[in-house]
């Protein structure tokens, strides 16, 4: 199953997305919360810096892009300054912004959050400021609006809906994008907004509220996995859905289609940062996925993986084709292939950073692997918990010095040899003839090389060090080398 989902996420990027729903621009404000107010019971903020995000509808798409899927966007803004950070931040993504309309009337849907340092380690959001109108988009604009976003249903494969109770996806515009949807055949994915009545999604093909949104909605009398899978059925029967995908946070989801019996899809337990963009995530992954042409179980199982990583991120931060490719590649574990392009270990090491592992880096030709060398990664692998090797190709190796006939064994073989060893975790293949540049792309934190290095010069120890890591030196086994192999070999067994 992983390897299918590896190929799938590989795939992303054949088919285009329609997205319509509420753009939303996400400000933060951070400082240093060191004190409480002399004036009120309250932190004061000093602050440090700011940021501004596409939020809502907008972190869909920044995450259809951030997946490699082409989207085009349809919502409404202001005629205002904030409308024009949306459009500038969406086209910084290469996101298009012409089906995004702006109204006088309204203002464009601000959140402004205040972030402080907590415990001096963490960000915690003090304080939330929202800029809005709510009231239904109606009249000729909602017409015109209408027409735009149904014209564009012929040109994608995928429709989605993004619902944050804004007032522009009415009961009458969800309907008409629906059936014009139907009409067309193309999938309808909604995200909806935590109301009591989803009637206006009806006929939609998938629905994916989260486990607080689908109680409230479908009277379910509890959270248990137990009574949601009971109550999915009659929920998607009675709104005439494909089905609905219900996210259970820590638990995974829960995929109930239509006429089959629901079936929950665990996942790993995550470190929760933050629960901002979580479904955001979601939709913008099963949109992608649907559009690559996975089957259901299989998009719901690259959601949790979405869900998961967004939860592990302060805010609404995209997730990366790169980060779910590594995040799968990391869950075949010990059985997957160790060897790794440079772009793959970027990805897959900045994951295990995040989650507290320290990363270990050696480098060599290791031709005509031997004791010396098993010896001497065993005592790297203790360093920390991910080992890296960093292997000299044919190239590399000829410019050495070390004989014409060097190596003995091609770098695919020696590549396969090393990844066969317990302490192994990564094999990375370089052809320059020092290991500088692997260095300086996986910034590991710590650099491990033989103590015959002591007077030569550590190539890397420059940039590790400013980093924050260290070089170790390491001792050798005496008498064992790859040169003195096969000088024996050579000699007959000679001395």
């Amino acid at each position: 199953m992983v390897s299918r989902l590896i190929k799938l996420v590989e795939s992303f990027g054949r088919q285009r997305v329609l997205l319509i729903g509420d753009f939303i621009l996400d400000r933060y404000i951070y400082g240093d919360a060191e004190r409480i107010s002399p004036e009120a019971p309250v932190p004061v903020l000093r602050k440090r810096h700011d940021e501004e995000r596409v939020g809502g509808a907008g972190s869909v798409a920044a995450n259809l892009r951030a997946l490699g899927t082409d989207v085009v966007c349809c919502g409404i803004v202001g005629l205002d300054d904030a409308g024009a950070r949306v459009r500038a931040l969406l086209e910084m993504q290469r996101v298009g912004t012409r089906g995004l309309m702006a109204l006088v009337d309204r203002p464009t849907t601000t959140k402004t959050r205040f972030v402080g340092l907590a415990q001096h380690r963490h960000r915690q959001q003090l304080m939330r400021v929202d800029e809005e109108v709510t009231r239904p988009v109606d009249g000729p604009e909602a017409g015109r609006f209408a027409d735009m976003a149904v014209a564009a249903i012929k040109d994608v494969a995928v429709v989605c809906l993004e619902d944050y109770d804004k007032g522009l996806l009415t009961k009458s515009l969800c309907r008409r994008i629906i059936e014009a949807a139907q009409k067309a055949g193309k999938p309808v994915l909604v995200d909806p907004a935590r109301l009591n009545d989803y009637s206006k999604y009806a006929g939609a093909t998938i629905l994916t509220p989260n486990r607080t949104e689908f109680r409230i909605v479908s009277g379910c009398p509890s959270d248990s996995l137990e009574d949601l899978q009971a109550c999915a059925p009659a929920f998607v029967e009675k709104l005439e859905l494909g089905g609905a995908l219900i996210t259970v946070d820590r638990d995974g989801c829960i995929l109930a289609l239509r006429g089959e019996a629901p079936m929950h899809i665990p996942t790993r337990q995550r470190s929760v940062y933050d629960n901002t963009g979580a479904g955001d995530a979601v939709l913008a992954m099963l949109a992608a996925a649907v559009a690559a042409g996975a089957g259901w179980e299989e998009a719901a199982r690259l959601t949790n993986i979405a869900g998961g990583l967004e939860v592990e991120k302060f805010g609404c931060v995209p997730v990366t084709r790169d980060e779910v490719l590594a995040d799968l590649r990391m869950s075949l574990g010990a059985g997957a292939c160790k060897v790794r392009s440079v772009e793959q270990l970027q990805a897959e090491l900045a994951l295990r950073k995040e989650r507290g592992d320290t990363i270990v880096f050696t480098n060599g030709c290791y031709d005509l692997l031997h004791v010396g060398h098993v010896r001497f990664l065993e005592r790297c692998r203790e360093l920390g918990q991910v080992l890296v090797v960093g292997l000299n190709s044919d190239a590399s190796v000829r410019t050495q010095g070390k004989g014409e006939d060097r190596p003995i064994i091609p770098q695919e073989q020696r590549a396969e040899v090393l990844a066969a060893l317990q302490s192994v975790d990564y094999v990375v293949l370089f052809d320059e003839p020092t290991p500088q540049r692997i260095i300086e792309r996986l910034s590991p934190d710590v650099l491990v090389k033989g103590e015959d290095w002591a007077d030569k010069g550590v190539v890397g120890r420059e940039h590790v060090e400013a980093h924050g890591g260290r070089v170790v030196l390491l001792p050798l086994v005496e008498g064992v080398s790859t040169t003195s192999i096969l000088q024996r070999i050579r000699t007959g067994g000679g001395e």
